[in-house]
């Protein structure tokens, strides 16, 4: 009996991470809202108002990702600065290699559907992303 349990528990375990495929890489294109990261020891911190929201652009499995900021009246200023990346697919793991003229990283993708994102870093932080609401003051 402890076996089974055993089993089902892992199952579950494993199953929580999406398998990723070349097609699934589209949905990253578009705008970002952080949502929640969660802390290596289960802390959770949420975020109600973002200033930044993240801006992916991609072709293939090569892109850009920038920071922009939302305005009151649903545009989003930018400036320049802006992160290249890679996208690496294999065996249903991806990952997103980030690099600028300062430094390099990778994080992993866990999910990745049309309206969410979570990826997690080198240091076990989960960040989980959903698409913006636009904003109007009409």
């Amino acid at each position: 009996m402890k076996k089974i349990l055993f089993l089902i528990v892992l199952g579950s375990v494993l199953s929580c991470k999406q398998k990723i495929t070349d097609a699934d890489i589209s949905n990253l294109n578009g705008y970002w809202e952080i949502e929640k990261v969660e802390l290596p020891d289960g802390d959770k911190k949420e975020y109600k108002v973002n200033e930044t929201i993240d801006f992916f652009k991609i072709d293939g499995n090569k892109g850009f990702r920038k920071k922009v900021m939302p305005q009151l009246d649903g545009t989003y200023l930018t400036n320049d600065i802006q992160e290249d990346i890679v996208i690496a697919v294999k065996d249903g793991d991806a990952t997103i290699q980030y690099k600028t003229t300062y430094a390099s990283w990778k994080e992993d993708v866990i999910q990745l559907t049309k309206d969410k994102l979570v990826v997690k870093n080198e240091q076990d932080l989960e960040y989980h992303y959903k698409r913006p609401v636009k904003f109007s003051v009409k």
